[in-house]
């Protein structure tokens, strides 16, 4: 069998994980003081879903698409402006909640976020999904002004908004890299 080759990262934590990041690199992070031996069987008995996570991201990476110019990426910047304040504005209404500022970034790892001073992001990859898929990361962030974590509470409040929550986000996580590859 061959050896899954990962990265340890050591911290004072309780439990043991296994990340697969969007460049198809194998992370573990462990307590300080638990045994290698013991780390390298919970990587083994993880064996094949490791495998399956790291197929799925190299295929993703082996079907990238071409990466957008400065220009193009600045014409998107004013697209998804266009396209997600509208949105915000009238989400934010149905569901009875305010923000403050929002900005239009290019982000690596996420989609959009919302900060404790209801500052909202979205990434501007986010411009060229499916309308379905940018109403469900507009109303994942509203939900954030409302519960500021992915409590059982804060998803009831997206799904009270968006019923078929669920698809959308499963979309977005098996579509959303091709889509942040481009920026």
């Amino acid at each position: 069998m061959n050896e899954i080759k990962y990265k340890l990262i050591r911290s004072k934590r309780r439990s043991i994980s296994v990340e697969i990041s969007r460049e198809a690199e194998v992370t573990v992070r462990a307590p300080l003081r638990m045994k290698r031996a013991d780390i390298d069987a919970f990587v083994n008995s993880r064996r094949t879903w490791i495998e399956l996570h790291l197929s799925q991201v190299r295929e993703c990476l082996s079907d990238s698409p071409v990466k957008l110019n400065e220009d193009e990426i600045s014409e998107l910047k004013s697209r998804a402006r266009d396209i997600i304040l509208p949105k915000l504005s009238y989400f934010a209404s149905m569901m009875g909640v305010e923000y403050e500022r929002v900005a239009f970034r290019r982000q690596r790892t996420r989609f959009g976020s919302c900060s404790s001073k209801k500052n909202l992001n979205f990434n501007i990859c986010v411009a060229l999904m499916p309308e379905e898929i940018i109403d469900y990361v507009i109303v994942h962030e509203l939900a954030h002004l409302k519960e500021m974590n992915h409590s059982s509470r804060f998803w009831s409040e997206v799904e009270r908004v968006m019923p078929d929550y669920a698809e959308r986000r499963s979309w977005l996580k098996q579509n959303g890299i091709r889509f942040v590859q481009m920026i």
